[in-house]
């Protein structure tokens, strides 16, 4: 099941009560009569101190009767869904003050602890479901599945577009550019549609969490949304499948790896601030003159952190420097400069730390 029992409370067996809706017959039985819930919680001698759903978007109707149980009975539910947008539109009824929504990204340097390894989640990204898969034939297999089962169960079966043929050839310019500053006129021209259609596509990437935008910063919000922001893809392994570049290698120095690197810690970054409640904005800036800072997390009347993410494995004092003069400009900010050089230094009041220190810090310990 979507929601193992080594991550729930040490309990009682009878203290939980599983619904798997990835099993056929359960869902056929729950979707003729949902009610069988209720009669189910009737006939045990006491009810269970938690009721798991798996994949309740199957089963729409379970929501509302949860919604009720909640109310008149007090029982505690977890429900899960893989279809973001299916669980999402469902579940509204559960969040006025009952529910909580949680949203789980693919596997963090933290959660995969000894089994990390940079340069797999860089090439394959950090799905769980590839930490049972061995060879690489079958990590291609599944990543270039999992573009596909998105296309048939989020896209085409919910009939989010007209026609599936440019969507699909929307997904493939998309990933090809990921992280950068977002055209939608270049992309439009790629796929021959128009920008409207392009900025529609690239909002279905963001509700169904396939993706999400990193705006402009600054310290006004009102113009930081007049600005392009770049967008970037949820998980690298995915990106690589829907550009078609699984097969080709990421050797370290090359611009690939460098983009693929920034790309991981800009998700480290997206994934604990969520995951910790940290509440940070998340932005990037790029000034008139080509001056770029990849990363900024910001809050109000708090200290703005400026992040320079790069693949070296030797700190470059000219990069530094470039980011020592912006943080110069940005009053009551400090700045960071990431890298795999395991060394860590402060030059003219920029710190150069690993990534992984750097993250520890800026986060708190693991």
């Amino acid at each position: 099941m979507f929601v193992s029992r080594q991550f729930l409370p040490p309990l009682r067996p009878d203290d939980y009560l599983f619904i798997d809706l990835l099993d056929p017959e359960q869902e056929d039985r729950y979707a003729r009569n949902p009610g069988l819930l209720e009669r189910h919680l009737a006939s045990r001698a006491r009810p269970p101190q938690w009721i798991v759903i798996d994949e309740v978007q199957r089963v729409p109707k379970l929501l509302d009767l949860a919604h009720r149980l909640i109310e008149s009975q007090g029982l505690k539910f977890i429900l899960t869904g893989s279809s973001a947008r299916k669980l999402r539109r469902g579940a509204s009824n559960l969040l006025a003050g009952r529910a909580f929504l949680c949203r789980m990204f693919p596997l963090t340097q933290l959660e995969l602890g000894g089994g990390f390894d940079l340069h797999s989640v860089l090439h394959w990204g950090s799905l769980p479901r590839l930490s049972s898969l061995r060879t690489d034939a079958e990590k291609k297999a599944y990543l270039k599945s999992y573009g596909l089962l998105y296309l048939k169960e989020e896209i085409q079966a919910e009939q989010l577009v007209r026609k599936l043929a440019p969507f699909r050839e929307f997904l493939e310019v998309a990933a090809q550019s990921n992280g950068d500053i977002l055209n939608a006129n270049r992309i439009a021209r790629q796929i021959g549609a128009d920008v409207k259609t392009v900025q529609s596509y690239f909002q279905i990437l963001e509700d169904t969490w396939v993706g999400f935008p990193l705006p402009a910063y600054h310290r006004s919000v009102r113009k930081s949304q007049a600005a392009h922001p770049k967008f970037y893809l949820f998980d690298p392994g995915v990106k690589r499948a829907l550009e078609r570049s699984l097969d080709a290698g990421l050797s370290p120095g090359s611009f690939a790896y460098g983009s693929a690197f920034e790309h991981w810690v800009v998700l480290e970054f997206h994934r604990l601030n969520e995951y910790l409640g940290t509440d940070y904005r998340l932005s990037y800036l790029r000034t008139k003159d080509g001056a770029e800072i990849d990363l900024i997390l910001s809050k109000p009347k708090n200290q703005t952190l400026l992040i320079e993410i790069k693949s070296s494995t030797r700190i470059d004092e000219v990069e530094v420097n470039k980011l020592r003069r912006l943080h110069a400009d940005i009053p009551d900010s400090k700045a960071f400069y990431l890298s795999r050089d395991e060394h860590e230094a402060e030059i003219d009041g920029v710190r150069c730390l690993p990534w992984h220190k750097a993250l520890s810090e800026i986060f708190g310990p693991a």
